[in-house]
């Protein structure tokens, strides 16, 4: 699935770092912001995590959640959470269902070897559950910023 901005986001129910499953038609904040992610405590995954949560305060005054979501289990990311004291809730896409949903699983190419794997992005998304921005094939130096920057904008 391609998805664009200004579209209706697919929904999800997905198990989460806080114990619970989390849906998205559950999330009343007025923006939401889901990062697709490779895997946990790898470096770049570690500090775009460590990021957004050195932001998380900012975010919620601005009354935006954010969300990370990867193909790691539960446990993975409670070790990952703990190792680094973040502050952001993770949620556990193992069949990578949800990221085949999104459009972030993709063909991906390591020293010449194709495998499958989330190509991070991030989608900023309104109280409605409409994209408002996607960032596609993320750097992770600064992004964080400019989605709280993005959020601070509209």
């Amino acid at each position: 699935m391609n998805l664009e901005e200004g579209s209706k986001i697919p929904s999800f129910n997905l198990p989460a770092s806080n114990g619970k499953r989390i849906k998205l038609s559950e999330i009343k904040s007025k923006y939401i912001v889901i990062y697709f992610y490779p895997k946990d405590d790898t470096p770049g995954c570690t500090n775009e995590a460590k990021d957004f949560s050195k932001l998380k305060t900012k975010f919620s005054k601005k009354d935006a959640e954010i969300i990370g979501i990867s193909p790691d289990s539960i446990e993975k990311h409670q070790k990952f959470i703990n190792k680094y004291i973040l502050k952001i809730m993770l949620l556990s896409d193992k069949d990578s269902k949800i990221s085949m949903k999104y459009g972030v699983w993709k063909e991906k190419n390591l020293y010449g070897k194709k495998y499958m794997g989330i190509e991070r992005t991030t989608f900023l998304i309104s109280k409605e559950k409409k994209i408002i921005k996607i960032w596609r094939k993320v750097r992770v130096k600064g992004h964080a910023q400019e989605v709280l920057n993005e959020i601070s904008n509209i």
